[in-house]
């Protein structure tokens, strides 16, 4: 690389940062270290990575200074150039931030990232992949280097702060099961989250809905059939033959009654042997495309049967199937959704969800009561369709608020 196509990244830099606006920024950004030599951001696309990057840069950074630079690996002024010489080049005319957007698309980036890591002990950098399985690939690569996270799509809370401008603090699970009454009337004295919560269910997962709000559906069925049409193909050999199997099973997912799966009856339903299907259902969590909740006495493996299986958000549910979703498989999807950004959700013998080995929970409707878990400690109702709780009972709306 040299110091004409050096100069048109600055520029680039510069144009995009004048743009970016920092008046909403993701809680993730608040939790990764960013001083950290080499950090590492995954996460499906959409999610608002590349925006996380350019406000940090924004915020924190001199960037005029050409100690900073920002390039993504999908941009065509990148295209046949190599990830170590633009490391190169940057530090030799005294770079010390480097932030490597779309990385999956440069091949054998890892092998690289590794050599630059070595070499450019000066140098920080940051890089971000939508590729979930490309980055999965290459974690074991960089687990002694690199500081991974992962960013989910918004929280109920997030989508509220950019649809209404209202923003409220995050709260911990400890804080919402000790104080949610007091946490609800705090929220509802701003404002009624219950006005908003069925539009995040049907569009505010991804924080692209504020462009293509008519066309935001359209645009998630575009993200699945790329993943599932070429990255499954390419990086898991999943035979293309099968990806129409693969859509019918999400199809069902979708409008099922929380989906409790019966591997052999689905696999002849579907015409996918066994043995695959099991495979291709731990892909396709890899993927995020769906969530696979086990027993909480299950040790995991790739050909284990999940007992419960669910879309990863509900977004997908309504872009799948329209309107026709089942109350309980939205409650639920929501609720795992959330929780498992954060901690560890499987399914209990009594009650619907497990959190962390210690929390039991119990969704429902408006008037749900505890009586299945009425003998269990550590238990709580979650119910929908209420603006605030008592006792035990906390609405669903409320755990929009942990991230």
């Amino acid at each position: 690389m040299n110091e004409t196509l050096l100069n048109k990244l600055f520029e680039r830099q510069f144009k995009l940062l004048q743009h970016v606006s920092t008046d909403f920024i993701r809680s993730v950004a608040d939790e990764i270290a960013w001083h950290v030599r080499l950090v590492g951001i995954r996460g499906v696309r959409g999610v608002g990575k590349t925006t996380l990057l350019l406000q940090y840069i924004k915020k924190n950074l001199d960037y005029r200074n050409r100690k900073v630079l920002y390039v993504s690996m999908d941009h065509i002024l990148l295209s046949g150039q190599s990830l170590y010489g633009l490391a190169a080049t940057f530090v030799r005319y005294g770079g010390k931030h480097l932030f490597i957007d779309e990385i999956h698309h440069y091949r054998n980036w890892h092998r690289e990232l590794k050599n630059i890591y070595d070499d450019f002990p000066e140098l920080q950098t940051v890089f971000t992949g939508s590729s979930l399985l490309n980055i999965l690939d290459a974690r074991a690569d960089l687990s002694r280097r690199a500081l991974m996270y992962r960013m989910q799509g918004l929280s109920f809370r997030e989508f509220l702060a950019l649809e209404t401008g209202t923003e409220f603090p995050v709260y911990s699970l400890e804080q919402i099961l000790e104080n949610h009454r007091e946490i609800s009337m705090t929220v509802l004295a701003k404002l009624n989250p219950m006005a908003y919560f069925k539009d995040y269910l049907t569009f505010g997962y991804f924080p692209f809905f504020r462009e293509y709000r008519d066309l935001y559906h359209e645009r998630l069925n575009e993200m699945i059939n790329f993943l599932l049409e070429l990255e499954l193909p390419m990086l898991r050999q999943v035979d293309l033959a099968y990806i129409p199997k693969i859509k019918q099973l999400l199809g069902i997912i979708a409008v099922s009654v929380p989906f409790t799966p019966q591997i052999t009856a689905l696999s002849r339903k579907i015409g996918i042997n066994r043995l695959t299907l099991l495979k291709y259902l731990h892909y396709l969590a890899e993927s995020e495309l769906i969530i696979t909740l086990y027993r909480d006495t299950q040790s995991v493996s790739l050909l284990q049967k999940p007992a419960k299986i669910y879309l990863e958000n509900t977004n997908y549910m309504y872009a799948f199937s329209g309107d026709n979703v089942n109350p309980g498989n939205i409650r639920e999807t929501f609720f795992v959704n959330q929780l498992r950004y954060r901690h560890k959700v499987a399914l209990p013998a009594r009650g619907d969800f497990r959190v962390d080995g210690k929390w039991l929970f119990e969704t429902g409707g408006r008037r749900k009561s505890s009586r299945q878990i009425q003998e269990q400690t550590d238990a709580f109702v979650v119910a929908d369709d209420t603006d605030i709780g008592y006792g035990n009972k906390i609405p669903l709306w409320m755990f929009g608020f942990l991230y």
